[in-house]
């Protein structure tokens, strides 16, 4: 495990309730100066493909990429990890729908002054909206997932949604199938096509 990867499981022990010193000791000696708060692993799966794209490597930049299991955590990790807490600058991105969290969150932690980014469903939406639905199903495809999207589509539930919305549903599926989309369709995006929330969120760190 490297040394982001070592400091992002003992934030996560923090969080949890355990104690906070390894964690301030890790976040010293990288040095860490920016924690970027996502809602799940295929939202840190994107923003590192994208990372990639461009050339950066975020851990040796001190920006730790950290996955909370949700939105409703966001309150404590913001508050262990920002101004009233470790110090470090906080960015996300996270749905519309759990802008609240982020909103109360950064406040609580005397950040309201720091930005995040937010998508209008969620990340994997913008991404299909970018790619649009045809070259999405072919990246499916090539992925060797084309008969498993073809048995999903067939199922009663998803009649009457849109193609979008089938392809999102059909993402979140079987487990690890969000987070191995969120780095191939993020590598299959023209420049100019980057979803805005996640092009920002690059740009901002």
């Amino acid at each position: 495990m490297d040394d982001m990867g070592a400091f992002r499981e003992a934030v996560d022990a923090w969080a949890a309730g355990g104690p906070g010193g390894p964690a301030r000791e890790l976040a010293a000696r990288l040095p860490v100066r920016v924690a970027v708060l996502l809602e799940g692993p295929s939202d840190a799966a994107a923003v590192g493909a994208l990372a990639a794209r461009r050339g950066r490597d975020l851990a040796a930049e001190g920006i730790c990429v950290l996955p909370m299991g949700g939105a409703m955590s966001v309150g404590r990790f913001a508050g262990l990890l920002g101004p009233l807490g470790l110090g470090l600058r906080l960015t996300g991105l996270c749905d519309e729908a759990e802008r609240r969290y982020y909103d109360r969150g950064w406040e609580r932690a005397g950040a309201a002054r720091q930005g995040f980014f937010v998508c209008a469903a969620d990340l994997e939406d913008e991404l299909i909206r970018a790619l649009g639905v045809g070259r999405v199903e072919e990246l499916v495809r090539a992925e060797g997932d084309l008969r498993a999207l073809q048995t999903f589509l067939r199922q009663p539930a998803q009649q009457g949604r849109t193609s979008q919305q089938r392809l999102r549903r059909f993402f979140g599926t079987k487990k690890g199938r969000k987070i191995h989309y969120g780095r191939v369709l993020v590598e299959a995006l023209d420049e100019d096509r980057v979803p805005t929330p996640l092009d920002r969120l690059l740009a901002d760190l």
